[in-house]
């Protein structure tokens, strides 16, 4: 088994892939269809995702958490402008069975 990936959602985005059956929000304010992929974090790196690029969002934030093996999408590792990490990009939808846990974080 892959080790897991995670991503930040708005809880009412989170809310609304489960009506539509898959979650295709790339990052705060950006679809997947406007970004080209969905950004992901490693374990390691959501954290800090979420206090550069989250801190001022004051709707309830859920953490999916996301085993790679049963996503339907390719996930490529791919460097950041401006960071000498590489990130997890997933290239299509997230089917939500793919999503192994979702955690509302509290603010």
């Amino acid at each position: 088994m892959s080790a897991r990936i995670y991503h930040l959602a708005l809880a009412r985005d989170w809310a609304e892939a489960q009506v539509a059956g898959e979650y295709a929000v790339s990052t705060l304010g950006r679809t997947l269809a406007e970004e080209g992929f969905i950004h992901a974090s490693r374990e390691e790196q959501w954290r800090g995702v979420r206090e550069r690029f989250y801190a001022d969002v004051t709707e309830p934030l859920v953490l999916l958490a996301i085993d790679p093996d049963r996503l339907h999408a390719e996930v490529r590792e791919e460097e950041v402008p401006g960071s000498e990490e590489t990130f997890p990009h997933l290239y299509g939808p997230i089917n939500l069975d793919a999503v192994v846990e979702a955690r509302t974080l509290g603010q």
